[in-house]
């Protein structure tokens, strides 16, 4: 599952963002915690863990290929709930979910980002968005991406034969909560880790990738509090297809 691989979109007035948290093999020779377990059957417990929570936060950035750095930090459940800001390069966007419905609110160089791709409506519409709450389309991508909790976890655990040939390390501490480190290298020179709560669920904690082209951490933490974001007020928002359409008319 090679470590996080944060990839968040914000083209075409969408935002996706898939993490890739890698798994693993080899049996450590600490006696605590998880006295007896390989680093192949912490791992499997610490996603099965995180699949089942009701809620997390996650926060983390990566560098893409290209040099910038895309960034989220977001509270999110699994009905899909969720709140907080996504950004690339300089730009950033604050976003909701609730009630079935994305909403977005970023400047009007975000917006300008966004529509890269649409010139002519780029220039007419991200003066009209910027500092709005954009409702968007419900076929957006974004609707699947950035605010789906177990699509998160779903990619997590895309590749099982990846899973093979971590190790167990020394423990440490996550934002104040002890966790087992378990690292691998890959074949591209990347160092992966992955930190699995010691006390109570096996939750994961942080993972990272060191290295390589797409160096970058996410961390999870405030596991099942509440996700209850409020719906932005009417007159502060506005209807991207709706206003696409005034657009073409």
């Amino acid at each position: 599952m090679r470590g996080i691989k944060v990839a968040t979109a914000v083209a075409t007035a969408s935002v996706s963002i898939a993490l890739l948290a890698g798994c693993g093999g080899d049996s450590g020779g600490e006696s605590e915690p998880f006295d007896g377990q390989s680093a192949d059957d912490i791992a499997a417990k610490a996603v099965e863990a995180t699949r089942q929570a009701k809620s997390m936060h996650v926060k983390g950035d990566t560098r893409l290929e290209d040099g910038s750095t895309v960034t989220i930090d977001v509270s999110v459940d699994r009905e899909k709930n969720c709140q907080g800001t996504i950004g690339a390069a300089d730009t950033r966007a604050d976003v909701r979910h609730t009630e079935a419905t994305l909403f977005l609110r970023g400047d009007e160089q975000y917006w300008q980002n966004a529509l890269k791709q649409q010139p002519d409506a780029a220039r007419k519409m991200a003066p009209k968005l910027q500092g709005k709450w954009v409702k968007m389309p419900a076929n957006d991508a974004a609707t699947a991406g950035v605010c789906d909790k177990q699509g998160f976890i779903a990619a997590m655990d895309e590749d099982k034969s990846e899973r093979q040939g971590m190790k167990r390390g020394d423990t440490t501490e996550v934002n104040g909560e002890e966790a087992l480190r378990l690292t691998k290298k890959n074949a591209s020179g990347e160092t992966l880790a992955l930190y699995v709560a010691t006390e109570g669920e096996p939750y994961i904690l942080k993972s990272e990738t060191e290295g390589g082209k797409n160096p970058g951490s996410v961390t999870f933490g405030d596991y099942g509090k509440p996700v209850s974001p409020e719906q932005p007020p009417a007159d502060q928002t506005v209807d991207m297809k709706e206003l696409a359409g005034e657009q073409q008319a």
